[in-house]
């Protein structure tokens, strides 16, 4: 068979819906500035899917340090990747800011986040050593350890039973192979909102020989005493070996870092591929990162705020009885029952009758006839924004479970808003 033939005979569980739901469902275009309330289809919308956790993507401080960057540096500045060509005081300098923030010893710069756990994850192994992770890792986790060529088992998530079960597995099978174990999960999961276990994760050392990594993607900036993090707010940040996060969260950018010991870090350095032959991340994203680090670091209001609205949110939406699952963090799920049709159909009412646009999760994500609708607070949303929120959501749970979505007369309403 040719090759794009057989590619679009299965266009992949996301791609075969592509026809009737690209620009609505998928790819949707929010548009103006980035803010709670944006115009996506010609109208505002009231939104919760921007990962803006403290509001820097439009603070005025930031959009300088932006624009001064990019006037002094231009979009290519530096040229060449970091080992050959692309090195600069203001990476060196941002790293060590970084690493000073999240109380590690040396950090290193990444030029996306996704990229490069997967790389991270390349680097630290080879075929003699076994990787442990979490069942609901992030894609990114997940795509780093099937690049793997030994072996890997997975455990639960967040249970420390399960987890001393593989690590026992792991350490008959590195006891012959002469390898390590290196333990990975996440900070906050993006999903649940709950934290990783890492108190407990931490305490297993006590019994067992591996290093721990953590992708603290969602928890930099908005867990912990300062915002270092889910470990920091665990009290554990010490005994992480390697923590990454990424700028697209907190930071509202684009770039990423690692932090540890130094001498891993510079292992790092020198092993990992998807910086050794790529581009040094641009002078307008370091001296950006930079600024917002500052804020972070020196302007605890913002994370306050998001807090204020977290608050709010989720004591709001428990209040009026909504399943929010464990959440600890700003992630905020909302589980509702229903089939992928009435979830269809309840997305649009959101969108078109109540004019707010949030992420919703269907199977295989969540369990068969779960609906998840996922919201982001941030720093810059209101508590006006709150209210209007759990007013509509407890109108479209009250049609759900009377069964309006299921309704062939108010299905065919909702389908002339089909793009």
């Amino acid at each position: 068979m040719d090759l794009f033939e057989k590619l679009l005979q299965d266009r992949g569980p996301l791609g075969k819906h592509s026809q009737a739901d690209e620009g609505y469902f998928m790819f949707p275009k929010l548009e103006g500035e980035i803010k709670p309330r944006m115009v996506w289809r010609g109208k505002e919308v009231l939104t919760w899917s921007l990962n803006n956790y403290l509001g820097f993507a439009n603070h005025p401080d930031v959009r300088k340090a932006d624009a001064d960057a990019a006037a002094r540096w231009g979009a290519a500045y530096p040229m060449g990747a970091r080992m050959m060509s692309g090195n600069s005081d203001q990476h060196l300098q941002l790293e060590n800011e970084l690493a000073q923030f999240v109380q590690k010893e040396s950090a290193y710069l990444l030029n996306f986040g996704y990229q490069g756990v997967v790389s991270i994850i390349d680097a630290l192994v080879d075929r003699h050593d076994v990787i442990v992770y979490d069942s609901e890792s992030h894609a990114c986790i997940v795509d780093g350890v099937r690049l793997h060529m030994g072996k890997r088992f997975v455990y639960s998530h967040n249970d420390m039973e399960a987890l001393e079960k593989q690590l026992k597995r792991a350490e008959r099978i590195t006891a012959e192979t002469g390898g390590g174990i290196l333990v990975i999960t996440e900070g906050v999961f993006g999903m649940s909102g709950n934290m990783g276990n890492l108190k407990d994760i931490v305490a297993l050392k006590k019994k067992y020989n591996f290093r721990i990594f953590i992708d603290d993607a969602h928890g930099f900036g908005a867990m912990g005493p300062t915002g270092a993090g889910a470990a920091e707010a665990q009290g554990v940040q010490a005994d992480i070996d390697l923590y990454f996060s990424t700028f697209a969260k907190s930071m509202a950018s684009i770039g990423a870092f690692v932090a540890g010991n130094r001498d891993i870090i510079d292992y790092l350095k020198y092993n990992m591929r998807s910086q050794i032959f790529a581009k040094a991340l641009p002078m307008i994203f370091v001296e950006g990162a930079r600024k917002r680090l500052e804020m972070l670091r020196t302007q605890p209001e913002h994370r306050e705020k998001l807090w204020t609205i977290v608050n709010a949110l989720q004591s709001g939406l428990r209040e009026k009885g909504f399943d929010i699952g464990t959440t600890t963090s700003p992630v905020t799920p909302v589980f509702l029952r229903g089939a992928l049709s009435a979830a269809t159909i309840l997305n649009k009412d959101l969108r078109e009758n109540y004019n707010i646009f949030c992420s919703v999760v269907i199977y295989p994500v969540v369990p068969k006839d779960v609906i998840m609708l996922r919201i982001i607070p941030t720093a810059v949303h209101t508590l006006e924004d709150v209210a209007q929120t759990i007013q509509a959501f407890s109108e479209i749970k009250h049609k759900l479970d009377t069964g309006a979505y299921v309704n062939h007369e108010y299905a065919a309403k909702m389908a002339m808003f089909d793009a």
